[in-house]
């Protein structure tokens, strides 16, 4: 069973009937021995980082995710969720993240539109089973105003220019962030969640 974060801060509906559209059993749940049980876990995430990780403390949902991720299980962030995989983010002041991934969250340069929103281009960086049948240069949704720069190089699995080269997918392991939303992103956003469910 894939278990959906809820925490409060996120389109978790829309992630659950994107999975049940490809025919994988995703369930979301708030409690700290649901993920406990799941065979995969997904954080989705809008919003401030600051504010989601005050949630997941005060839910008592970190220490689950972490052991997760720590015993080899499949995790996908999504957007947020990317973000709150990292050390650190700058977004309101300085917050601890996850520190799953070296690295930190950053606002976009100064004179870049922000949010960026709609529609670009991500280039794949290193193949992974997340990105089986995904072509280079496929298009997916962002929605976001931050972004994770990550330490490690291996880190980086696809990239996308917003005025600068970011790293829009990000993981090591088992473990995966994208910084947009594959649930909004047509066929090549349901290819991920699909590779996520059945193959990673």
């Amino acid at each position: 069973m894939i278990a959906i974060v809820n925490y409060g801060m996120g389109n978790l509906r829309s992630v659950q009937k994107a999975f049940e559209h490809i025919g994988a059993k995703a369930a979301i749940v708030h409690r700290p021995e649901e993920i406990d049980n799941a065979d995969r876990v997904v954080l989705p995430g809008v919003g401030a980082f600051g504010d989601a990780m005050d949630n997941l403390k005060t839910a008592g949902l970190i220490a689950p995710i972490v052991k997760a991720i720590a015993e080899g299980r499949p995790f996908l962030g999504i957007c947020l969720g990317l973000q709150l995989m990292f050390a650190e983010s700058e977004e309101m002041g300085q917050h601890k993240g996850l520190d799953i991934l070296p690295g930190g969250v950053r606002r976009f340069p100064k004179g870049q539109r922000v949010p960026q929103i709609g529609w670009n281009k991500v280039r794949i960086q290193r193949e992974t089973a997340l990105l089986d049948g995904v072509p280079d240069g496929s298009y997916f949704y962002f929605v976001h105003s931050f972004y994770v720069a990550s330490k490690r190089d291996d880190d980086v699995i696809g990239t996308t220019d917003y005025g600068i080269d970011y790293a829009s997918i990000a993981g090591s392991g088992r473990a995966f962030g994208v910084q947009f939303h594959p649930e909004k992103s047509q066929d090549a956003g349901l290819k991920i969640l699909k590779n996520f469910a059945e193959h990673v």
